[in-house]
């Protein structure tokens, strides 16, 4: 058989295997490690490891790539943690409910590979048990050979002993994985761990079963440093529980994932894998690390039980960053193509990582510069945007007069420092702590006197080569590289834009590098502004408005009608149509301006620019890239709705019972006065009879009286048997107008 033909033959038996998609179940794909695994797997091809294939599905998460869906890729399938709040993304092709065991089997049967992720699910574990085991029993039941994957961690590993005692530094491998004792609190994950190594034996056939025991994860958004992430970014002082001696054995989440990839594909023969990258870091070595590349760069000893004080810390979190264990990943590195994200281990790869954590959670930087003439409403407007965005307000009198202050402070307690070592000279110092503690830049004392005297001959002012190295400084700080910036109406000049952003050597090296030196090199991108804003307004209508300013904010300022007129007469001349710091952005660097001219400006006719700063909000800078608010920020929040609500029904209350007692207060004088009226009315009624009855009671007596009275006198002296009979005669007898 010819070359040709031997060729041809292994090229069919390669696309007789990548010729059909499979299907991937991982449990809880809204998790850190399953929609991580779920996201990588779905880019890999099937078969691609095979043949050092992987590399392009590594190209690809590196680049943002996924965007061509392949069609011999792994198609994910997937149970949920949190149902209610979850939103399916493109990579997981379906979600499985598993409320209902028999429906959960039926899709399990379907599926070629099986992973179940117990490291940070404990709940998980009676789940992936009761997925095997049932899968055994029904072995017969299964149409094609499946692969069962069961994720584990090294906290099975924690308290095995070393089997060497005289040489206690050689590391664990996968053939030391009958001895291993575990961590008091994962007693279930070794269980589950050896049930699924028995399963295994009874029908190989059909049912390929795999533990994969994984180092501390990190990568991508974080799991379990991410409190190291989350404190640094804050720019906050790390906080190093114990002495941080302990050597924690680590893996990147995408090396994790390229592992699994490789079981699926190869099906090994080794049933047990220890999942870990060549690097054996403490965990000093890592708070460290983190804090000088995202934070301030100090880190403070902390006892370990008040680890547990720390909110984003829970038990299993600590349990796992107190392990302190050696592992080699020695199967892997002879029997896998991986193409590594991190081989070399979390210290050597941390800048790498710390870029995939603020791109994996939008941390993006903020970079802002609002340029426009004196009292266009720069400052005011920057205080709202860096208050909504949390990011640094940078303004030019507070740049000077910090790094001053900075440099003043410093002079001191290197004064100070002076004096202790010559008062202590034969005082002990710790060499090993000295030889540990980065040796930070150390800012120039000489130039301190060069400033004072700047300073002193320029009336005050300083002249633009410090101006510029300050504001260089401080935007290549951790808070401004981390929140971002908005830069309140600097730089002024042309040459102070083009001084401020010009690029570093880094950029111009890896420009000629790339041979694109002409795009690369224009300006620094690690400092220069995303989003530019010129605000314009008319010189009359800026006299008005700073005029109309509360006294309190034009005191002590420029803003005086001499001041801003020759403030304003400057601005005009230095940045006409064909040389201004907007022909920087626009011409020099290629950069979109945004331009609110007096239209705009003038017609917001609010002192805080609510229309403006709305404005851009909605249509510039959109949503916020952060963390949003903290819990602390929440609670406050939180206490300040309850009180606005409480105030507001205690409002209503007093606003009803004043109502209700004002209605009372009416309705009790109505009352009064209705009865008033009443006894009025009776009283002249009575008065009125009275009158009318003179006559009538007049005319009686005269008349009716005498005679009646007479004849009743006679009634009841007689006392006849009939007295109205005997009355009415004697009325008629005795009628004075008869006689």
């Amino acid at each position: 058989m010819s070359d040709n033909e031997m060729d041809d033959d292994v090229l069919e038996t390669t696309d007789e295997k990548r010729q059909e998609s499979k299907r991937i179940f991982i449990n809880n794909v809204d998790t850190y490690n399953g929609r991580n695994l779920s996201k990588f797997l779905s880019k890999c091809v099937v078969g691609a490891s095979l043949e050092g294939g992987e590399e392009e599905a590594g190209n690809e998460e590196e680049n943002g790539g996924g965007e061509i869906k392949k069609e011999n890729t792994y198609n994910i399938y997937g149970t949920v943690k949190n149902s209610e709040e979850y939103q399916q993304p493109d990579f997981v092709t379906e979600i499985i409910s598993n409320q209902n065991k028999e429906e959960l089997l039926e899709q399990l049967m379907e599926c070629d590979v099986i992973i179940y992720d117990i490291i940070h699910e404990p709940d998980q574990v009676d789940e992936a048990c009761w997925a095997i085991s049932t899968l055994n029993s029904q072995a017969e039941k299964i149409d094609k050979p499946k692969i069962f994957i069961l994720l584990s961690t090294v906290m099975t590993w924690a308290k095995t002993k070393p089997a060497d005692p005289e040489d206690p530094d050689i590391p664990f491998t996968e053939e030391d994985f009958r001895r291993r004792k575990c961590h008091p609190s994962y007693k279930e994950h070794l269980a589950a761990e050896k049930t699924v190594i028995k399963f295994g034996k009874s029908n190989k056939k059909k049912l390929t079963t795999y533990v994969v025991c994984a180092g501390l994860l990190y990568g991508q958004e974080e799991n379990i440093f991410h409190y190291l992430f989350k404190s640094a970014w804050h720019n906050n002082d790390l906080c190093l529980y114990g002495n941080g001696k302990n050597i924690l054995p680590t893996m990147h989440i995408n090396d994790l994932a390229a592992v699994i990839q490789n079981i699926a594909d190869q099906k090994p023969k080794a049933r047990y894998i220890v999942a870990v990258d060549d690097s054996k870091p403490t965990l000093k070595q890592i708070t460290k690390a983190v804090s000088k590349n995202l934070g301030s760069g100090k880190v403070k000893p902390v006892a370990k039980e008040d680890a547990l004080l720390n909110k984003e810390i829970t038990q299993s979190d600590f349990d796992m960053i107190s392990i302190d264990l050696k592992m080699d990943a020695a199967f892997i590195k002879e029997n896998m193509q991986i193409r590594w994200v991190a081989e070399n281990g979390f210290v050597e790869n941390v800048q790498k990582i710390i870029k995939e954590y603020k791109t994996s959670r939008n941390l993006i930087p903020f970079k802002v510069c609002i340029l426009g003439p004196p009292g266009v409403g720069k400052s005011t407007i920057a205080q709202q945007l860096a208050q909504h965005y949390k990011v640094h307000h940078i303004h030019i009198k507070d740049v000077i007069n910090q790094a001053i202050e900075n440099l003043n402070k410093f002079a001191k307690r290197t004064e100070n420092e002076t004096e202790k070592l010559n008062e202590d000279g034969d005082a002990e110092v710790d060499q090993e702590e000295e030889e540990e503690e980065e040796e930070e830049e150390q800012p120039d004392l000489s130039e301190l006197d060069a400033i004072n005297e700047n300073m002193e001959s320029n009336n005050g002012r300083l002249d633009d080569q410090y101006v510029i190295k300050f504001f260089k400084e401080r935007l290549m700080s951790k808070p401004c590289q981390n929140q971002g910036f908005i830069l309140d109406g600097f730089p002024k000049t042309r040459e102070q834009a083009q001084a401020l952003f010009e690029p570093d050597e880094q950029e111009e090296e890896a420009g000629e590098e790339n041979g694109s030196d002409e795009e690369v090199t224009k300006f620094n991108k690690t400092i220069s502004p995303e989003i530019i804003i010129k605000l314009d307004a008319s010189d009359d209508f800026l006299c008005k408005r700073i005029m109309n300013l509360p006294e309190k904010l034009v005191q002590d300022t420029h803003n005086t009608e001499d001041g801003l007129t020759r403030r304003l007469s400057e601005y005009r001349d230095l940045n006409n149509e064909d040389n201004s710091v907007l022909n920087v952005f626009e011409e020099d660097f290629e950069l979109d301006v945004i331009k609110l001219g007096p239209e705009l400006v003038e017609e917001d006719k609010s002192f805080l620019h609510k229309n403006l700063v709305d404005l851009i909000k909605s249509n510039y800078m959109k949503e916020p890239r952060n963390y949003g608010l903290s819990s602390a920020e929440k609670a406050e929040l939180k206490r300040i709705e309850i009180e606005q609500r409480l105030l507001k029904e205690r409002q209503e209350r007093e606003e009803r019972e004043r109502l209700e007692a004002e209605e009372a207060i009416e309705r009790v004088k109505k009352q009064t006065e209705w009865n008033e009226k009443l006894e009025q009315i009776k009283k002249e009624e009575v008065e009125y009879l009275e009158t009318q009855s003179i006559p009538l009671r007049n005319y009686l007596m005269t008349h009716v009286m005498p005679t009646l009275t007479k004849g009743l006198i006679e009634c009841c002296k007689i006392k006849p048997d009939d007295p109205i009979d005997y009355l009415a005669e004697y009325l008629f007898k005795n009628n004075p107008q008869v006689d």
